[in-house]
């Protein structure tokens, strides 16, 4: 029997199936905004990690400056070889007969050295560098002699093509 004052029955199934639908729309809202932060916090860790972050670029800059010291060292050998092979050439060619210079002036070498002291300090010249030069002050004071016959048969000194 029912009361008259209550609901009928199909009032009511109607209320609680709309209450349902209510409560499931809030349930599913929540989870959303929760997703929503664990997103945002993912997202403010990984651009706010300052330690990581850190360390990572520590990580890059020890790599690069390890790379760059290797290329530094490459470039010394190599201009230390070029020197000392364009020495050797300059040599050659002022002491041959195919030679138009003046007994009097100096090989580009020579003169590119005395420029690159003149503007480097003692404590910037590498230990290679101070021997070639030495090789080479030594190497210049032999070949201006004009006594000696250079390596292809030819003598030293503009004397013998004039």
């Amino acid at each position: 029997i029912e009361d008259e004052t209550q609901v009928s029955r199909a009032t009511q199934g109607e209320q609680d199936n709309y209450e349902m639908h209510v409560r499931a729309a809030n349930i599913v809202r929540a989870g959303e905004s929760l997703m929503k932060l664990v997103s945002d916090l993912k997202q403010f860790l990984i651009l706010n990690d300052f330690p990581s972050v850190n360390e990572a670029i520590n990580q890059r800059n020890q790599q690069l400056r390890s790379l760059q010291e290797e290329c530094d060292k490459k470039l010394i050998a190599l201009r230390d070889e070029i020197s000392i092979d364009l020495y050797e050439l300059e040599e050659e060619y002022y002491s041959s007969s195919y030679s138009l210079c003046d007994s009097n002036d100096l090989p580009l070498c020579e003169a590119y050295w005395r420029q690159d002291f003149a503007t480097l300090s003692p404590e910037s010249l590498s230990v290679p560098l101070t021997a070639a030069t030495a090789e080479q002050s030594v190497a210049t004071s032999q070949s201006s002699t004009p006594s000696h016959p250079h390596v292809n048969g030819h003598g030293a000194g503009p004397t013998e093509h004039s």
